[in-house]
C-alpha cells in the first residue's frame, strides 16, 4: 500500500527534482511482481539477505509467536526473500543529496508508521 500511495504522488517526487528508488529484501522476481501489480513506475531494488537494511541498523527477527499469523495471511518471508529466515527491514524513509549525503531520515520501529508522501514532498521543496 506504502509503495501504490507513492506511485501516486511521483508526479509531485519528480517536479521537487527527486528520483524515488524502493529497497526491499524480497527475491528480484518477488520483488518484480510487486512492481507489475501495483504498476509502479519507479526501481524496486532486491536488498537480498537484508545486507544493505542491516549495514543501517534497519533489520529485525520477526517472533516465533507472529510467523504462523504471517503465514496464515499468505506471507512466507523465507520464500519470498529467498532464505530460511524471518528477518525484515523496518520501514525507513532517506533523501539523500546529489553527493550522496542523508539531509532527511524517518524510521519508526512500528512498522504501521511511514512518512507520508506528502510530507516527503514538502521536504524536498525545503531541500
Amino acid at each position: 500500500m506504502e509503495l501504490y500511495a507513492l506511485q501516486k504522488s511521483l508526479p509531485e517526487i519528480y517536479e521537487a527534482g527527486a528520483k524515488l528508488v524502493a529497497i526491499s529484501p524480497e527475491m528480484p522476481d518477488f520483488s518484480l511482481s510487486t512492481r507489475k501489480k501495483n504498476e509502479l513506475t519507479f526501481d524496486v531494488l532486491s536488498d537480498q539477505g537484508n545486507k544493505v537494511a542491516e549495514q543501517f541498523g534497519l533489520v529485525l527477527e520477526l517472533p516465533e509467536i507472529l510467523r504462523p499469523i504471517y503465514m496464515k495471511m499468505g506471507i512466507d518471508i523465507p520464500k519470498h526473500n529467498g532464505d530460511d529466515q524471518f528477518r525484515i527491514p523496518i520501514p525507513a524513509t532517506y533523501i539523500i543529496d546529489t553527493e550522496g549525503k542523508i539531509v532527511y531520515h524517518f524510521v519508526d520501529i512500528d512498522h504501521t508508521q511511514r512518512l507520508e508522501p506528502a510530507d516527503i514532498v514538502e521536504v524536498l521543496k525545503t531541500i
